[in-house]
């Protein structure tokens, strides 16, 4: 491997992320201005699910310039993580939110207070606005990182609590349906909660160095092994140091004959191809040892990661 690698830092849209960061906070403190003019629980839990994104895109901003520095000293792979400790951390807000919003939204369904429905009405349809906008900045960079997606994600949700909280008050104003406020709130916390653990279950299994989803460890072992001059791969390990670097290890047993004609430098530059470009997940960061078949059967202690 090279020094020009970037590990993984370069498709962080810094730029859109700034942008979204703009618009959620000034949806933020609309809402906040809604909920304590009208009373509104769905603005509330919209405004609090805004200030967790708030905090999020702060935090995923910081982390994108910080994932910028290069490798030094003892950080060898610099500050890739920091992007998986940041989502996992906004994760972990979005919950708490979502924990909130259903409690609360239970308690108003058995006691609800009064609600002014047309401000309500107002300030939701300047968060779904802002949402479009948001949504539409962040379209084509949703697959550049977890950062990323899951700013996506959360602006989606956003969208999705905007217009529940539009609905709301529409039920409230044809109907005097006071409820349908907490039943908003309600929508938005079952909206939140799913969200929040697809995220922590992520940032969790890299941080536990699983290997990707999308790729399958006994098709690599065969890819391998299918490899000219390969006999057997063990100690095969696959995980991520960030959510856009995959990294592998793996004892390669080649023929015994390579280690005299000279073919391991060449089959060793195959198979480290082979895992860039053969795999939906390319693999750039694999650090291979290779031994001769009798080195590989005497091993003391056998491993079948």
């Amino acid at each position: 491997m090279g020094a020009g690698h970037d590990h993984g830092t370069a498709g962080v849209p810094r730029g859109r992320l700034a942008v979204v960061f703009g618009l959620t906070a000034a949806v933020f403190a609309a809402e906040v201005v809604g909920a304590l003019a009208t009373g509104s629980l769905a603005l509330l839990t919209d405004a609090g699910h805004m200030l967790v994104d708030v905090i999020g895109l702060g935090v995923a901003l910081g982390a994108a310039q910080l994932m910028l520095r290069p490798a030094a000293g003892s950080r060898t792979w610099g500050l890739a993580r920091i992007e998986v400790l940041a989502a996992g951390a906004q994760a972990a807000l979005l919950a708490l939110v979502g924990v909130f919003s259903i409690v609360e939204g239970v308690r108003r369904l058995l006691s609800p207070p009064e609600v002014a429905a047309g401000g309500v009405l107002v300030f939701g349809a300047i968060g779904l606005a802002a949402n479009i906008a948001g949504l539409c900045v962040l379209l084509g960079a949703r697959g550049s990182g977890l950062s990323a997606r899951a700013a996506f994600l959360e602006v989606c949700a956003d969208a999705a609590g905007s217009v529940a909280v539009i609905a709301a008050a529409a039920v409230m104003a044809l109907t005097g349906w006071q409820r349908a406020d907490a039943v908003a709130g309600l929508v938005i916390g079952a909206l939140i909660l799913p969200r929040a653990w697809a995220i922590l279950r992520e940032t969790l299994g890299i941080l536990l160095e699983q290997a990707p989803a999308e790729l399958d460890l006994d098709e690599v072992r065969t890819h391998i092994e299918s490899r000219p001059h390969v006999v057997g791969v063990h100690d095969l390990h696959v995980s991520r140091i960030g959510s856009q670097l995959p990294v592998l290890t793996a004892h390669v047993a080649l023929q015994d004959e390579c280690f005299f004609d000279g073919h391991v430098p060449e089959i060793l530059g195959d198979v480290q191809r082979c895992l860039a470009t053969h795999f939906d997940v390319p693999i750039e960061h694999a650090t291979i040892q290779c031994e001769r078949r009798r080195d590989a059967a005497h091993e003391d202690l056998p491993h079948t990661h």
